[in-house]
């Protein structure tokens, strides 16, 4: 089976057809407060950003794939970033868009799969990810492969107003 593919979705690069998906994404405010966005993005910007997206890892320190289902429709995205190749880390940022796309195991799967993916193709000793305490499904996610909590960052988010604790969780690779 190929690294970036499941039962249930595949993980692929973003391709110039993606623009309105991801506009759509980097627009909804909803999403703001998990991405730290603070205002919109153009689809100017979003086209060179995809343009861009060809670059390697190793170069711009991140990587961002399309979640698909098996039929090939587009339901979310999935990140590796802050990517420290010294260290052998980076972390990682998923999201399923619709919420009827989620608790289908879409996102689990998908992780599971850029997990393998790290940690095979590019070497990997760790991932680790930050989940703002109050969101149970992504907290759901990481547990459930075999990501740790290892640490709760108090007052760590300022959204509407008010501020958020973050958990920090951690998975290493223990296959040398």
């Amino acid at each position: 089976m190929l690294t970036l593919q499941g039962k249930k979705v595949y993980l692929r690069a973003l391709e110039p057809e993606d623009l309105d998906f991801v506009h759509e994404i980097e627009n909804n405010e909803d999403f703001w407060e998990i991405s730290s966005t603070q205002a919109p993005y153009s689809k100017f910007l979003i086209r060179q950003y995809i343009e861009n997206a060809h670059r390697d890892i190793y170069d711009i320190k991140q990587l961002r794939l399309v979640i698909c289902t098996r039929r090939g429709r587009q339901v979310g995205l999935i990140d590796v970033y802050d990517l420290e190749p010294k260290d052998k880390r980076a972390a990682i940022g998923i999201l399923i868009a619709n919420k009827k796309d989620r608790k289908k195991g879409f996102g689990s799967e998908s992780l599971g799969l850029l997990c393998d993916y790290c940690f095979t193709h590019l070497g990997l000793h760790q991932v680790y990810a930050s989940v703002t305490s109050s969101n149970e499904e992504s907290k759901r996610i990481f547990e459930n492969n075999r990501f740790r909590k290892i640490g709760l960052k108090k007052d760590w988010t300022f959204f509407n107003g008010e501020f958020k604790d973050e958990w920090l969780y951690q998975l290493i690779n223990n296959v040398h």
